[in-house]
């Protein structure tokens, strides 16, 4: 390149710099186009009446409203996520609701599974994995099946169950629901700990693990920020939420050698078995013990 046309180049450069500075300097002078003009970061003023299966949070308590105060605006202007959860949630809250009732759990403990596991199929870092994020050990105290060939806790209707059963045991032993939630994510012998040394038997009184700390709040905050999504600022249309999609139930007490090709038999290729039958984890059923298993069939 000669020496006029770097000259010529540089000139460029800055002329398209300045414009782009003084367009910015406009913007932000010209309260026609100002940011604030157009978007707005408001401050949320908190319910009342906010709680967890009916134990009302004690907002009056500073550290306690600041606390709940967080979560609601992390949960409020995390809004890509926000709305990721909305539409999640449009998809297996009808799943869970009629179990939950049915495992007489208190619904709201839908959104400790949402919570969990944001209703994606993910293992944890530490191995927690389903919709409920049990870890193997759990699951296998409370009879789930987990092996290379089947992990339960991927299976809905038996993974809820253990969820239900764990959480009522852990409500008759510390006398609330609000403390159960915290040992669902603390363990029981750790809160139960907490509580001893600091001589407080209730979940806003006690100091916890940092996650525990915020663990309860943020079930609160989704639940709030779900059940009135409009009050948040989040708009969307029916059709934009996700479904999924009815199913039969067929039952088997045999191996199946390739579900790939068992797949074939129900119209279905391997992905679309798998989607609604995430706890079969490999490409085979060995089933030695001719146990009976449900499998789900979608209905096209």
């Amino acid at each position: 390149m000669n020496r006029s046309l770097r000259i010529l180049s540089l000139l460029s450069v800055l002329t398209i710099t300045f414009l782009f500075y003084n367009a910015i300097n406009k913007s932000v002078s010209d309260p026609k186009t100002s940011t604030h003009k157009t978007y707005k970061i408001k401050s949320l003023k908190l319910p009342d009446n906010l709680n967890l299966a009916g134990e009302r949070v004690p907002l009056e308590i500073s550290d306690v409203r600041e606390r709940m105060d967080r979560e609601l605006l992390v949960n409020t202007y995390w809004q890509s996520n926000g709305l990721l959860l909305i539409k999640r949630a449009n998809k297996y809250f009808p799943i869970l609701e009629p179990l939950l009732k049915k495992y007489d759990l208190p619904d709201d403990f839908k959104f400790l599974a949402l919570a969990e596991s944001a209703f994606i199929d993910e293992t944890s870092s530490v191995g927690a994995a389903g919709m409920w994020h049990f870890m193997k050990t759990t699951g296998k105290e409370f009879g789930l099946e987990i092996n290379k060939n089947v992990d339960e806790r991927y299976n809905i209707e038996k993974s809820t169950k253990v969820a239900a059963e764990y959480l009522k045991k852990s409500r008759e032993r510390f006398g609330s629901w609000t403390l159960a939630a915290a040992a669902y994510n603390a363990g029981n012998y750790g809160i139960a700990k907490r509580l001893k040394s600091q001589e407080v038997d209730n979940y806003y009184d006690a100091l916890l693990p940092d996650e525990t700390e915020r663990y309860v709040f943020r079930i609160i905050a989704l639940k709030e920020v779900i059940t009135n999504p409009k009050k948040y600022g989040f708009v969307y249309d029916q059709e934009d939420l996700y479904t999924l999609a009815k199913t039969r139930t067929i039952r088997v007490d045999t191996a199946i050698s390739n579900i790939t090709n068992f797949a074939k038999k129900f119209g279905l290729n391997y992905k679309e078995f798998k989607m609604h039958n995430p706890w079969l984890r490999e490409n085979k059923l060995n089933n030695k013990s001719r146990k009976l298993y449900e499998i789900k069939i979608p209905i096209k």
